[in-house]
């Protein structure tokens, strides 16, 4: 009988996924990640990992399973939330939740749960994996989940083949109703809990209090740019010039208010800018960290928004599939997402001396450095990086 640690978060997902695994036949031990208790730094009011914790445990002894807490808040402050604060700081937006599962679920507590003698860690997510041989190399394909609306391959972009050799993932076939409808038949205390919309295993996070206990509020211009600025009529005559983002300066556009810090802003946001009199609602465009100073456009058709091509630099490519290397990066045709359900765009990759481009078919909205673009062919993601800029 094979053992398995599940992530146990204290909600329907990965509960449902440790019945299913118990239902399967595996020696199965819950245990929960406990990654943040510093009350020196507050990630949030609403901080329910106390209260998820309880859930995970009565999950636990509802399916007869042994129950283990682990506490990892060391490693989540080094790995995760330094790294946070340093990204934002340099006006660049991080997606935490993809760096948790690489540095923390399938690695730290990947490492614990093969300490305690399993062949596998299993968590919630709604992805699939399937495992084929290929040249007389096991290859393991990360796939996307079955359910449309909550298919979350792209959280796990930046696996290696070996976590996806250690890892299960139970409901991947099921569709977010059918996990409820079976955390419902077999009595689990977590069947009708709401899903977390926090940093994972941590909760809710009100992004800009948390920023400022570490980035203080400087006071700097919001300057809009109109759309029809002469340096939006500029022909993309080659990859870098079409990946590069438009630099700004005030001259370029009219003062229309003042922020309390660039870093707190990403591109594309609409909320929090303040600002009110427009024909059109108001998008950030562009972030410069050094001047202090937001660019926004009117409207969600304005030139500044949009790109082309993005460019991920040669130490950020990563590749969960590495044997399909060498047949996308040279012109190579795929379908691509730079952000958590987005709609699959075709697109194509060309791997030059600066790194590898990623050129769209249709102009993509809102570009935003730190963020993870990643790449599919059909279902299957093959690789991701970080967009440099």
């Amino acid at each position: 009988m094979k053992t398995v640690v599940v992530g146990l978060s204290g909600g329907v997902d990965s509960s449902v996924a440790a019945h299913l695994l118990v239902e399967q036949g595996y020696n199965v031990i819950g245990m929960f990640m406990k990654n943040w208790h510093d009350t020196s730094v507050t990630i949030s009011d609403e901080c329910p990992w106390e209260e998820d914790a309880n859930d995970a445990l009565l999950v636990a002894e509802h399916l007869g399973i042994p129950f283990h807490t682990i506490d990892l808040s060391e490693e989540y402050r080094e790995r995760i939330v330094d790294y946070m604060f340093e990204e934002y700081r340099v006006g660049r937006t991080p997606n935490p939740d993809v760096l948790c599962n690489r540095e923390i679920k399938f690695d730290v507590f990947l490492k614990h749960a093969l300490k305690l003698g399993a062949e596998y860690v299993a968590t919630g997510h709604y992805c699939r994996k399937t495992t084929s041989t290929k040249n007389g190399t096991t290859i393991h394909q990360l796939l996307a989940g079955k359910d449309p609306n909550k298919d979350q391959s792209y959280f796990l972009c930046q696996l290696t083949q070996e976590q996806l050799s250690k890892t299960l993932f139970p409901i991947g076939e099921l569709l977010k109703p059918e996990v409820r409808n079976i955390a419902e038949k077999i009595g689990l205390n977590t069947a009708k809990k709401k899903d977390s919309q926090g940093l994972c295993f941590i909760g809710k996070v009100k992004l800009p209090d948390f920023l400022k206990q570490q980035l203080k509020p400087i006071d700097g211009n919001i300057v809009e740019i109109p759309a029809d600025h002469p340096m939006y009529s500029n022909s993309e005559n080659n990859l870098t010039e079409a990946a590069r983002p438009f630099e700004y300066s005030e001259s370029d556009g009219t003062v229309v208010a003042k922020h309390h810090g660039a870093h707190f802003f990403t591109i594309g946001q609409r909320k929090g800018l303040n600002v009110g009199g427009t024909p059109l609602p108001l998008f950030v465009i562009g972030i410069n960290t050094e001047t202090n100073t937001v660019y926004v456009g009117q409207g969600d058709g304005h030139p500044g928004l949009y790109r082309s091509a993005l460019l991920i630099k040669k130490e950020d490519i990563h590749w969960v599939r590495p044997d399909l290397e060498s047949t996308f990066i040279h012109g190579g045709d795929i379908l691509a997402r730079i952000r958590y359900r987005q709609t699959l765009m075709d697109a194509q990759l060309h791997m030059t001396s600066e790194g590898l481009y990623m050129s769209f078919e249709k102009p993509v909205k809102s570009v935003t450095a730190g963020q993870f673009a990643t790449w599919y062919q059909n279902e299957e993601l093959i690789g991701s990086g970080v967009i440099s800029a």
